[in-house]
C-alpha cells in the first residue's frame, strides 16, 4: 500500500494518459494514481480501464458525466483520497507539462515539514519551456496580481502541480471552495495559508504540452481576475471534524 496518491483530471487525453501512467509507476517511489475523467469521448477512460489489469490496486478511475470543471474534479479526488489511508495527495496534469519525476521532490518537501509543496515556475531554479512570451508574461503578472491583492508569500500562485499533506485537505471545507477553473488553484493555496499551514515552493521546469489540446480559455482567466477580489473578503474557517 502506497501512502501517496496522484490525482490526474482528464478530458480527451488519449495521446498522453498511458505514457503518463506508465511513467509514474516506473518511479523509484511508490505512487498510486486516481484518474478523474469528465466524460472524455476520445476513449481516455477505456485506455485507463485496460491498464488497470496490469496495475491492480494501484490505478483507479472515477468517471463523471460531462465537463464539470477542474476544481470539482480535484475536490472529487480529494474526497475519494480522504476515504482511504493516503498521507500525501498530489495534483498533476496529464499532458506532461508537469514532469512526473518531480513528484518525488514534492513529496520529499512535505516529508521534511511542508504542509503543501508547490511545483513553482517563479522561484529560483524554476523555468518554463515552449510557451510564447505573451503567455509567460500573463502568467507571471497574474501571480504578482494575486500576491499583491491577497498578501500571500507564494510566487507561483496559479501553479497546478502540488502535494498536500492529508491534514490540510481534512481542514478545508470543500463546500466553501467557490471556484472551478484557474482561480481554484489560487483559492486552495490562499485557504491553506489562511488556515496556518506551511506552504513551500519547489522549483520545477514547466513544459507546454506537445500532444492534445489545451483547456485554457479567456473565461478561465476572467474568473481568476475577479475571483481574487472576492477571496480577499472571504471568511475562512477550519472544517469541523465530523463525529
Amino acid at each position: 500500500m502506497s501512502d501517496s496518491l496522484v490525482i490526474i483530471p482528464t478530458y480527451n487525453e488519449k495521446e498522453n494518459i498511458e505514457k503518463m501512467i506508465r511513467k509514474v509507476f516506473s518511479l523509484s517511489v511508490s505512487f498510486h494514481i486516481l484518474i478523474v475523467d469528465d466524460g472524455s469521448p476520445d476513449g481516455t477512460p477505456e485506455i485507463v480501464k485496460n491498464l488497470q489489469n496490469g496495475f491492480p490496486a494501484k490505478l483507479f478511475i472515477e468517471e463523471r458525466k460531462g465537463k464539470q470543471g477542474l476544481g470539482t474534479a480535484y475536490i472529487h479526488g480529494f474526497n475519494w483520497a480522504l476515504q482511504k489511508a493516503y498521507e500525501f495527495i498530489f495534483e498533476m496534469d496529464a499532458d506532461f507539462s508537469h514532469n512526473p519525476e518531480d513528484l518525488i521532490r514534492l513529496r520529499e518537501a512535505c516529508v521534511k515539514g511542508a504542509d503543501v509543496a508547490v511545483g513553482s515556475r517563479y522561484v529560483k531554479g524554476g523555468k518554463i519551456k515552449n510557451w510564447p512570451l505573451d503567455r509567460i508574461m500573463m502568467s507571471y503578472f497574474a501571480s504578482v496580481y494575486v500576491r499583491t491583492i491577497l498578501w500571500v508569500n507564494i510566487h507561483d500562485t496559479t501553479a497546478g502541480f502540488k502535494c498536500y499533506r492529508r491534514r490540510v485537505l481534512e481542514a478545508i471545507d470543500f463546500d466553501k471552495i467557490k471556484f472551478v477553473g484557474y482561480a481554484f488553484q489560487i483559492e486552495m493555496k490562499y485557504t491553506a495559508v489562511r488556515l496556518g499551514f506551511k506552504v513551500i515552493e519547489v522549483p520545477i521546469t514547466f513544459t507546454d504540452r506537445v500532444e492534445g489540446v489545451s483547456k485554457m480559455s479567456s473565461k478561465i482567466f476572467k474568473e481568476a481576475f475577479w475571483g481574487v477580489l472576492q477571496m480577499k473578503f472571504k471568511k475562512i474557517q477550519r472544517q469541523k471534524v465530523k463525529s
